[in-house]
C-alpha cells in the first residue's frame, strides 16, 4: 500500500485493519491489564522467578490466572506433571470463549491455521474487546483487527513485565498488590458489560454469592462446585423463562 491509496483502498487492505486493531492498545481495558501485569512482574520477582522466565510465561502463558497458578506451583515445589495439570485446568475457562469467539471472528475464506494461531491470544480482555468491537466490523476485516489488537498488546506487556521486573523494587509493596488487584475488578465489571444474556448476570450474582460460602464449606473445590452450581441453576432459570414459567 503507497501513500497515494484512497481512503477506500486503505480500508479494504489487511493492514488498514491490523493497525486499526493495533490502536485499540489505548483504551481503559487495555491500560488495567498493563497496570495487572506491572503486578505479576512483582509476583514473579519476589517468588525468586529469573527474568527471562517471567517473560516467557508473559509472552506464551498470557493468561494471567494461568501464571499466578504456575508460579505458585513453582514456589510449592509441584511436580512438574501436576504443575501443568493445574495450569491446563486453571485455562479451561478459556475454551468456552474461543468456541463463541470463533464464528464472529472468521469469514468465508479465513484460514483455519489463523484462527488456530489467534486462539493462543483469547484470554478475557481480549475477548471482551473482540466480542464488543467485531460484529461492527466488515469480515474480512474480523482476522487482521483482532491479531492487531491481541499481538499489540501481549508486545507490549512483554516490555511492561521485563521493565516492572527491574524497577518494582523502587514501587511500595501496597501499590504494587493495589495494581495486581485491579485485574480480578476489571474481569468482573468487563465480564459483566459484556454479558448479552440475562442468565449471564444471573450466573455471576450467583457466582459471587456460591464462592464465598464454598470457600468456607468446601475449600480446594470451591470454583468447581461455584460454577457447576451457580451455571446449571441460571441455565435452568433461562429455559424455566423461555417456557413461559
Amino acid at each position: 500500500m503507497t501513500s497515494e491509496d484512497s481512503p477506500q483502498d486503505q480500508a479494504g487492505s489487511a493492514f488498514y485493519w491490523y493497525r486499526r486493531g493495533a490502536a485499540g492498545i489505548i483504551s481503559v481495558p487495555a491500560f488495567i491489564l498493563m497496570a495487572a501485569f506491572i503486578g505479576f512482574a512483582g509476583l514473579a520477582r519476589e517468588s525468586g522467578i529469573a527474568l527471562p522466565e517471567a517473560l516467557f510465561m508473559t509472552a506464551t502463558v498470557w493468561a494471567l490466572p494461568s501464571m499466578v497458578v504456575l508460579v505458585g506451583a513453582i514456589n510449592a515445589g509441584t511436580p512438574l506433571l501436576a504443575t501443568a495439570i493445574a495450569v491446563a485446568l486453571s485455562a479451561v475457562r478459556l475454551m468456552p470463549m474461543a468456541v463463541a469467539l470463533m464464528p464472529v471472528l472468521r469469514g468465508e475464506r479465513t484460514p483455519r491455521w489463523q484462527l488456530l494461531a489467534l486462539s493462543h491470544f483469547v484470554a478475557v480482555t481480549s475477548w471482551v474487546f473482540a466480542m464488543m468491537r467485531l460484529p461492527e466490523l466488515p469480515r474480512e476485516a474480523r482476522v487482521p483487527f483482532y491479531a492487531g489488537f491481541a499481538m499489540t498488546l501481549t508486545v507490549v506487556n512483554v516490555c511492561i513485565t521485563a521493565a516492572a521486573y527491574v524497577l518494582i523494587g523502587t514501587l511500595p509493596v501496597l501499590l504494587t498488590g493495589g495494581l495486581f488487584l485491579l485485574t480480578p475488578v476489571y474481569f468482573l465489571l468487563s465480564l459483566w458489560a459484556a454479558s448479552k444474556l440475562s442468565s449471564d448476570k444471573l450466573a455471576m450474582v450467583l457466582g459471587l454469592i456460591l464462592g464465598p460460602l464454598f470457600y468456607l464449606w468446601l475449600p480446594g473445590l470451591d470454583l468447581l462446585w461455584t460454577g457447576l452450581l451457580g451455571g446449571t441453576v441460571a441455565y435452568a432459570a433461562m429455559r424455566l423463562k423461555r417456557r413461559g414459567i
